[in-house]
């Protein structure tokens, strides 16, 4: 590591500590030359994947972009900001496993649309309105159909739902 005071290469480390998560390392430094001490930081640097966009354009991930996205179809939602973010980052994980230096928008947007449908139902549909740009009810209702078939478990003979006489003692 070179001196920042003097521009000498020689350096000696002289303390080295790991921060709480383990994914930084403190390192104080001593020159060699000047005696001057100085601090580096080493971080681990992972590549995200570019975006490449419908008409073509490529950007970089953007945490904050993804994050707002879902914050905005989960505003007024029961949902925890921790939940949020696990999911922003289970979505990160998922893009950096993938190993490609580019990724389509579109994959993006249905990590997001499975990770929404898992928290919130409603903000689940909120997005899938927009990204899927809905041009009718009818596709409106096709999504709330998808969300409301769940897959029956076998627990033995199924009962009908109490009629509105017995929900008021009729």
């Amino acid at each position: 590591m070179k001196c920042p005071f003097c521009g000498d290469p020689n350096t000696q480390v002289t303390d080295t500590r790991e921060n709480e998560d383990g994914d930084v390392v403190r390192r104080r430094r001593r020159c060699v030359k000047c005696d001057k001490r100085f601090t580096t930081y080493e971080r681990i640097d992972l590549k995200m994947p570019h975006i490449v966009k419908r008409n073509g354009n490529r950007s970089e991930f953007d945490h904050a972009k993804l994050a707002g996205s879902m914050k905005l179809a989960l505003r007024k939602r029961p949902v925890t900001m921790e939940a949020i973010e696990a999911a922003v980052d289970r979505i990160e994980a998922k893009l950096l496993a993938l190993g490609e230096q580019e990724v389509p928008s579109e994959k993006v947007g249905e990590l997001v649309m499975k990770e929404l449908k898992k928290l919130d139902k409603v903000a689940y549909i909120r997005f899938a309105s927009v990204y899927r740009n809905f041009a009718d009810v009818d596709e409106f209702s096709e999504v709330i159909r998808e969300v409301q078939a769940r897959p029956r478990r076998n627990r033995g003979p199924q009962t009908s739902p109490p009629s509105e006489d017995d929900l008021f003692g009729n």
